[in-house]
């Protein structure tokens, strides 16, 4: 089924404000902490996970991504030393990765300024209402098992 003119204009400006804030958010992470987004999200999941450090493939699951873009970001972000793979015994392959004292005072300094950005822009707009409404909505497209 087609979709109706207003249909297509509630659509196309829907992703235009997703783009909008996508786009006002990682540029406050550039600014205020010299991180993408992709590098929050590794710092985050690494700093979320159990003894902090995780292998590159449960990484790469975890954020839904393709290994190999998460092998590239790695590496780039062990240049910064943000994040390491710490020496194993012979033979190890040091599969692991997990975060630089660096990388831990980057992430704990942009959660809270990331986390004031989301609220400014983002939360502080909505009614409690609104909030609601979203939330229920995210929450159905994300148990949707169809949509993979």
């Amino acid at each position: 089924m087609a979709l109706e003119p207003g249909e297509w204009e509630f659509w196309d400006t829907w992703m235009r404000a997703q783009r909008l804030l996508a786009h006002e958010l990682d540029r406050g992470l550039q600014r205020d902490f010299g991180i993408s987004k992709a590098e929050f999200s590794v710092l985050m999941t690494l700093h979320r996970a159990p003894g902090r450090d995780l292998r590159v493939g449960e990484i790469a699951e975890s954020l839904d991504w393709e290994k190999s873009r998460v092998s590239h970001l790695l590496t780039r972000m062990e240049n910064r030393g943000l994040v390491g793979r710490p020496e194993g015994g012979p033979g190890d392959r040091r599969t692991t990765v997990g975060l630089t004292e660096e990388g831990r005072r980057t992430v704990q300094k942009a959660v809270r300024g990331h986390g004031d950005n989301i609220r400014r822009h983002f939360l502080d707009s909505l009614t409690p209402q609104q909030a609601a409404a979203i939330r229920a909505w995210s929450e159905q497209m994300v148990g949707r098992a169809d949509l993979r």
